[in-house]
């Protein structure tokens, strides 16, 4: 069996791994095989779960992260009592309008 076939039978949305990273303050990676993801590139949501938890251990507000995928990314992560502000650098690569 894979790796992937096995996160696949977790009875979860998907898997985040996390560590503390030597060059930036945590490192992650975010599989969600069930959700039709193998494994996210840079995954925002998966961060807002991750900061506040690394902001405790390593006690500080202001954090980057790495995501360690082949394309990976950074994020700098800011943790504000029950919210956390992420910003980084993006391609735009679908523009479009919704009207209602």
């Amino acid at each position: 069996k894979s790796s992937q076939d096995e996160i696949k039978e977790l009875l979860c949305r998907g898997l985040i791994m996390t560590a503390k990273g030597d060059k930036v303050d945590f490192v992650s990676r975010f599989f969600a095989p069930q959700s039709g993801v193998p494994e996210d590139a840079v995954t925002g949501s998966a961060h807002t779960t991750l900061a506040p938890f690394w902001a405790r251990e390593l006690d500080k507000r202001n954090l980057v992260a790495k995501q360690l995928s082949a394309r990976g990314g950074r994020s700098c992560c800011e943790v504000h009592d029950d919210r956390v502000h992420i910003g980084g650098t993006a391609i735009t690569y679908l523009q479009g309008k919704i009207w209602v």
